[in-house]
């Protein structure tokens, strides 16, 4: 469904955005990924290159420097066109108001809502000119139960300004451009959820791969489909699909519930 498509997707050096980016090349889709890690990094896996490597991805820049960015989207438009934005990106600090440094709130902003904003602004005059065009934030439902603002409230601003960004342009280009917000209901075994939750913490989690297959289930339907806040176990129940045992990395053992979810 995807073949001749191009995806752009910020944050694919590893973990979701990878896995969506996998997922899509084996369509036949191209892909141009965007990533800070180009060395590697002393405890992260993988980088931009490894990446590209893996399923030979075209290879971009860090979204947040514009010079890059903007090389970067020349590159993807000259040869393809840019048919399908995921806005992965993201950046986490679960502390509190008085904990939180400066630089980090920064990063946070920077990253999660100006980086989202900025990359979706440079890529919808492209996206426009596709036949079915979509940008897919990893955001999740806006809800304001203050127990999710209390213990980290700079990471929750961030993140809920991504999910802003989806609840606009959804209206302001509807009919033109899809665009969605897609979250997991567990939480997902990545890099940063083992220097979050330390030693065992993946038992709890699920693999990439659920998330890399709800994003293909939305970015493959009509630009109809817009302004939607999805889970990832929900919208796979809808499609059909049962077995979730396979989607965790120890089948039978207790999950997490991810952020923002009741």
């Amino acid at each position: 469904k995807l073949a001749g498509c191009t995806l752009f997707i910020t944050g694919a050096s590893r973990g979701i955005g990878k896995a969506i980016a996998l997922k899509a090349a084996k369509d036949g889709a191209n892909i141009v990924i965007a990533a800070k890690t180009a060395e590697p990094h002393p405890t992260l896996p993988g980088t931009i290159y490894t990446a590209a490597a893996e399923s030979m991805l075209r290879c971009g820049g860090d979204c947040l420097s514009k010079k890059k960015r903007t090389a970067c989207f020349t590159c993807a438009v000259l040869k393809t066109g840019i048919d399908i934005l995921v806005n992965n990106a993201s950046a986490i600090s679960l502390t509190g108001t008085l904990e939180t440094e400066t630089k980090k709130v920064n990063l946070m902003m920077d990253v999660n809502v100006r980086g989202t904003y900025l990359t979706s602004k440079t890529c919808l005059p492209h996206l426009r000119k596709s036949r079915n065009p979509h940008i897919l934030n990893l955001s999740p439902p806006m809800n304001l139960n203050p127990m999710w603002f209390k213990n980290h409230c700079a990471y929750t601003i961030s993140k809920y300004g991504m999910s802003m960004c989806v609840l606009g342009m959804a209206e302001e280009f509807r009919g033109e451009v899809a665009v969605n917000a897609l979250w997991p209901k567990t939480a997902i075994h990545t890099a940063a959820m083992d220097m979050l939750g330390g030693s065992g913490i993946e038992k709890q989690c699920r693999k990439t791969d659920i998330l890399a297959d709800a994003a293909y289930c939305i970015i493959t339907k009509p630009k109809s489909f817009t302004g939607n806040f999805i889970i990832d176990e929900d919208l796979l129940r809808e499609e059909g699909v049962k077995d979730f045992d396979s989607y965790a990395i120890a089948p039978g053992h207790p999950l997490m519930p991810d952020f923002f979810l009741d």
